[in-house]
Parts: C-alpha cells; structure tokens; sequence
C-alpha cells in the first residue's frame, strides 16, 4: 500500500525498493540515481543508506542538529 510521505501533496509516486542484490553483493540506489555498494550484506547497506541519507540532510540543512561544526577558518587578517 504506497502511502504519502510527510509533505507531499497529489498522488502517490511510484516507489520501488531501494536494495538489491547482485553476484552475492548487496546495493542501494538513491533519488540521484546513483547506485551505491557492494556490500557484503544487506543489513550494511541498509546501515550505509542511512548514513548516506543523515550526510544528504547535513549538507542540504546546515543547521539540521546533527550538522558536524564548520572546521574550515579562515586565515586571520593581518
């Protein structure tokens, strides 16, 4: 059953499963279309997604709580 997602409006995209399994090695693919792995599991690329997912989040919302703190300074002035 394809259900909204929170904030979305109109009808319900088409949506496939992210993983996938190929020559004994496990995928993901994201919304850019890229298809990311091997892994030697699915349980680790299920893991990878969601660290791939929390870093999208950071570099999209740089305020977003778990945004690592900026490590770039720049140089002093003289």
């Amino acid at each position: 059953m394809s259900r909204h997602r929170e904030g979305e409006l109109g009808a319900v995209p088409f949506r496939s499963g992210r993983f996938f399994y190929i020559d004994s090695k496990w995928y993901f693919s994201c919304r850019e279309g890229k298809e990311v792995g091997p892994f030697p599991s699915k349980q680790a690329a299920e893991m990878a997604l969601a660290e791939y997912i929390d870093n999208r989040q950071c570099i999209e919302d740089p305020h977003h709580e778990d945004s690592p703190a900026p490590s770039y300074q720049p140089p002093a002035s003289p």
